[in-house]
């Protein structure tokens, strides 16, 4: 029975075999890896990289294409809201590494995780796999063309922005391919992009709360100085290091941002909580 993608789960189904293989050929999976597929839809991109893993984990919501990719071999299925799996857990699900994967060969933790993700969540997703970014290998995904400019974006230019920031500050980002709205059923109405995310072996801090709030309050009047905005969130916080205000927040590299997050890390201070929303 044909399946009908669904509005509310954003579903688009990739259908152009070359665009399959050229992203199976860019992920390159092999026997024994940690592989997760967020939203397997209709298996387009699931039977070509079983062929090469051999076995995978797959995490589906719609409840009947969770029934489909139950019935293919080698499949464990995950089903449920992406959002609320504790990928923490689902690492230590999976079987010691067999010999054949050299020691170095994983870069600060064990799971590859691909996915076609839904345009309408697919923020949100990478903030939630942000939170457990120690325990991935690598991230491959297909998303909207102007979401990886914008993780992608140097400072400087109206893409970059907090997810900019945020990312860049756990990843490296790399842009892999393009990919037209053609290549899906139903095609979409933008443009798509294959994105590479690869976990920076040390972020040089921790504390993703702090960086957080500090690039909120940065980007929340983008078009202002940042003395207007984060220079009096720091005075709230008594911060006594130097920062430069008279900048943008779109002006400041991921790098500076990082910086003033460790030294008030160091050195924390009592302050009141600025309300405010991002820009």
């Amino acid at each position: 029975m044909k399946h009908i993608a669904r509005k509310r789960f954003g579903q688009h189904f990739l259908r152009d075999a070359s665009i399959v293989h050229a992203i199976v050929d860019t992920i390159a999976p092999r026997p024994g890896e940690c592989l997760v597929e967020i939203g397997p839809g209709l298996g387009a991109l699931t039977l070509p990289l079983l062929e090469r893993c051999r076995s995978l984990t797959v995490i589906e919501l719609d409840r009947d294409l969770a029934a489909r990719a139950r019935r293919w071999q080698g499949v464990t299925v995950v089903e449920g809201d992406v959002l609320e799996v504790d990928f923490v857990r689902l690492a230590e699900s999976f079987p010691p590494a067999p010999a054949s994967i050299a020691p170095g060969q994983v870069r600060g933790g064990r799971l590859r995780v691909v996915g076609n993700l839904p345009y309408n969540v697919s923020t949100p997703i990478l903030f939630h796999l942000l939170q457990v970014v120690e325990v991935v290998h690598d991230q491959h995904f297909m998303l909207q063309s102007e979401v990886v400019d914008r993780m992608a974006a140097e400072p400087g230019g109206r893409s970059y922005g907090r997810l900019s920031v945020m990312l860049q500050w756990r990843y490296e980002i790399e842009r892999v391919l393009d990919v037209p709205p053609d290549a899906f059923d139903p095609p979409p109405a933008v443009d798509s992009a294959v994105v590479r995310m690869t976990p920076h072996l040390r972020s040089g801090l921790t504390d993703a709360t702090l960086l957080g709030e500090i690039v909120t309050v940065a980007f929340s009047q983008r078009r202002k100085l940042l003395r207007h905005t984060l220079g009096r969130w720091l005075e709230e916080r008594h911060h006594t290091g130097f920062f430069d205000t008279t900048r943008r927040a779109e002006e400041v590299p991921v790098s500076e941002y990082v910086e003033l997050a460790a030294a008030l890390k160091r050195n924390p201070a009592p302050a009141a909580v600025t309300d405010v929303q991002a820009g």
